[in-house]
């Protein structure tokens, strides 16, 4: 697991720490240190702690202009032990939402595992961000299963053309105009 890095190729255009906006600002990444680690498997260093024992992340990209950010996710999501969704909830999204941020785009390729729970944290997400959405990109299949198994998908918008196997060859730009596009005629 340490061998999966955060994608960043798109760090010429955006950079968390460096983001006075960003819940991230600041955070410094020893690149000669692993200290975190998922059921005992260390992983890189670059990846984001966000509270949870398991769930870890990356904000890719956020575009404050027009309402949206990219963030990548790691490990396993674990809403019945570690309630992984109040931690990305609160310690993420909460700061984005006061800042105007109505449109979520999770990449999930590199989450292992889901274990789900109540949708509390869910069903205040998705009020906060009214007219917006919370697209999820390119989780595996077994999670999207589990997260229709616990109506989910009422919250979050996920499968179908929403696996975007390709998205790391768009720069963030089109990559939000993508999805966006596929939301717009989803939610039509």
């Amino acid at each position: 697991m340490q061998d999966i890095e955060p994608f960043y190729n798109w760090e010429k255009h955006y950079v968390a720490n460096e983001d006075k906006k960003s819940p991230f600002f600041g955070r410094e990444h020893n690149l000669n240190y692993y200290e975190h680690d998922v059921y005992g498997y260390y992983i890189h260093p670059l990846w984001d702690e966000i509270g949870s024992e398991t769930l870890y992340v990356k904000v890719l990209y956020a575009d404050y202009a027009q309402h949206y950010v990219v963030i990548e996710l790691m490990g396993e999501w674990n809403d019945a032990i570690h309630n992984d969704i109040m931690y990305l909830k609160r310690n993420v999204v909460d700061g984005f939402v006061a800042l105007g941020i109505n449109q979520f785009i999770l990449i999930g390729e590199n989450v292992m595992d889901y274990h789900g729970a109540e949708d509390d944290y869910y069903a205040e997400w998705f009020e906060d961000i009214e007219d917006g959405w919370i697209a999820a990109i390119s989780f595996r299949d077994h999670v999207e299963r589990e997260w229709q198994r616990f109506r989910l998908d009422y919250y979050l918008n996920f499968g179908g053309t929403l696996q975007l196997d390709n998205w790391r060859t768009l720069q963030p730009i089109a990559f939000y105009e993508l999805v966006k596009g596929l939301m717009v005629r989803r939610l039509a």
